[in-house]
């Protein structure tokens, strides 16, 4: 056994564990948003397996290309073995100091610093990640030597090695994708549809007519989702908003839509437009398009802050289109969130297009995370040129979004990525915890684009090209919610903002993906522009806004709650 071992040990490569260590100490530096041991220990297992895998790359390069090399058994042994001491000091010393980084993040985000990174969790799971990995790649670099000794008796050397690769990398993706993922997949689609017929205790369906779910409603309560019936059974009521604003309200009007309300796209839109039309959602001052996360769900921080600026006379629509989590729905349907956003908008656009001017009310786009994504595919700018909407309100758009790259990239060169000015905001506006880079009175057209965004936010700032390009958020001046300790360094950062975008432990609500009511209530006076409301009117709006956030996170797990954003 002992023998076994030391072979195993020795068969490292001297420069695939000197890059591995590399990245190892790369990945304790910190990123966007503060990581727990878990996910530490995972990120540091495979950034040390992919640095070791391109030292191992390099490695055999040289060698494929026959370049000269001077190597002697005991040379090779020797070095090795100084190698591992020092590779082995370099890993204890960062793993016992990234408490420090880490903590750089949680100061700046107002969570109380940890005392501990808890190093022998982290390094017994990169250990186990890494050597995973290791393995895995063993295995594939078995199968290609295999295939290609096969294939070698009946090609030439060269071209039997590239065959190997591809029949060998063919394989491991049908196991991997075609197997392992697609069982797993299907394991989660099950369950999740199951958990969304669930019926939450205490909850009734509504009994007033005007109500989405009531018996009479076109909707069926039973078909709502678990996010369908709380959007329909959290909304303040006029009672709640004339007792806060001290001025006549109205009761807001939601209407929603599930998945399970009508067997088609198409058939869904429908009926959100009939049932929108049955309790006067066309008779308000203002109408939002809300497209939802995946599962279905809307921030309810974005949804009350519109509704008591507008003192109840506002009604939101909203189709569901999935009751998975924004990841898994991209990957079992990635085209059924932008099919639904643009069903529902051109029916209610139509809708609306043909009632009289005066008659009719303003009308919003509005999507968080995923739903900003759908929400901006949902219409083309030249379909709008004769009547166009009033805005929209994107909080949270994911890195993948076309219009928001596409304004990103072209912004004022003065402006940073994290916080963009284009064209001096005459047609779109960004904002983060610090307002817009405009002042509050420069002209803005009647169609008012804004998007809502942090600096730390992963899904918004992540980017496949930051592996290999450093990311233009870094340039100072930074956003003031990203640490002054982050750094970029080659492969390991992107791999550690993708590790962030998965990390499912919740910033506070300001930082990373969980946006706050404050913010919420800045960008909707921005967007829809409501009257009567003066500074100590808005700060007393934003505190009670965040209590009621504040109190709904004690009955929920903040997990949870985090998991809900479908990002």
């Amino acid at each position: 056994m002992h023998r076994h071992i030391s072979q195993f040990a020795l068969s490292f490569s001297g420069l695939g564990v000197l890059l591995g260590t590399l990245f190892l100490a790369a990945s304790f530096a910190p990123s966007l948003i503060p990581r727990n041991p878990v996910f530490q220990g995972v990120l540091t297992g495979m950034s040390a397996a992919l640095g070791y895998g391109f030292g191992v790359f390099l490695r055999w390069l040289w060698d494929y290309l026959e370049l000269p090399t001077n190597r002697t058994g005991w040379d090779v042994l020797a070095l090795k073995i100084a190698a591992s001491v020092a590779c082995g000091g370099i890993a204890l010393f960062f793993l016992w100091n990234a408490s420090e980084w880490q903590n750089s993040i949680r100061l700046l985000m107002g969570l109380s610093p940890v005392e501990t990174s808890r190093p022998y969790t982290v390094g017994c799971i990169a250990l186990a990640v890494f050597l995973i990995l290791v393995l895995i790649g063993r295995l594939f670099a078995l199968m290609i030597r295999w295939v290609s000794g096969y294939l070698s008796s009946h090609v030439p050397r060269r071209v039997s090695n590239i065959l190997a690769l591809v029949v060998v990398s063919a394989i491991f993706w049908m196991i991997g994708n075609g197997v392992l993922v697609s069982q797993a997949v299907g394991a989660l689609d099950a369950s999740y549809r199951q958990f969304d017929t669930l019926v939450e205790d205490g909850i009734r369906p509504p009994e007033e007519p005007g109500k989405t779910g009531s018996p009479a409603s076109l909707i069926a309560w039973k078909t709502l989702g678990r996010a369908g019936r709380e959007v329909i059974t959290s909304p303040p009521t006029q009672g709640d908003i004339a007792a806060f604003t001290g001025r006549p309200a109205l009761e807001p009007i939601r209407v929603y839509v599930g998945v399970a309300s009508a067997e088609t796209v198409r058939e869904r839109a429908q009926l959100a437009l009939e049932e929108l039309i049955r309790v006067g959602g066309f008779e308000r001052s203002v109408l939002v398009i809300a497209t939802p996360t995946g599962t279905g769900w809307l921030d309810p921080a974005s949804q009350r802050s519109l509704e008591y600026l507008e003192n109840g006379d506002v009604a939101t629509v909203t189709v569901q289109y999935s009751h998975l989590p924004s990841w898994l729905a991209l990957l079992v349907d990635p085209d059924i969130g932008d099919e639904t956003a643009r069903a529902v908008f051109d029916l209610i656009y139509d809708y609306w297009h043909r009632l009289p001017r005066d008659a009719r009310p303003r009308l919003y786009l509005h999507g968080l995370s995923l739903g900003a994504l759908h929400s901006q595919r949902s219409w083309e700018l030249h379909e709008l040129l004769g009547d166009p909407i009033h805005g929209a309100l994107w909080s949270g758009p994911p890195f993948r979004s076309d219009l928001w790259r596409t304004l990103t990239d072209s912004r004022d060169p003065d402006s940073p990525e994290w916080r963009p000015r284009f064209r001096e905001g005459r047609f779109v506006r960004f904002m983060n915890q610090q307002g817009t880079a405009e002042p509050a009175d420069a002209p803005w057209g009647p169609m008012r684009l804004l998007y809502l965004q942090y600096a730390s936010d992963p899904i918004t700032f992540f980017d496949h090209r930051y592996a290999w390009r450093r990311p233009d958020w870094l340039a100072e001046p930074r956003g003031p919610d990203v640490s002054p300790s982050l750094r970029w360094f080659p492969l390991v950062t992107m791999l550690q903002l993708a590790v962030d975008m998965a990390v499912t432990t919740p910033t506070p609500p300001g930082y990373g993906h969980v946006y706050a009511p404050a913010d919420y209530v800045d960008a909707w006076r921005l967007v829809s522009s409501p009257p009567g409301w003066n500074a100590d009117a808005l700060q007393r709006l934003k505190l009670q806004l965040t209590h009621e956030q504040a109190r709904a996170g004690e009955q929920d797990s903040n997990e949870a709650a985090y998991d809900n954003r479908g990002g």
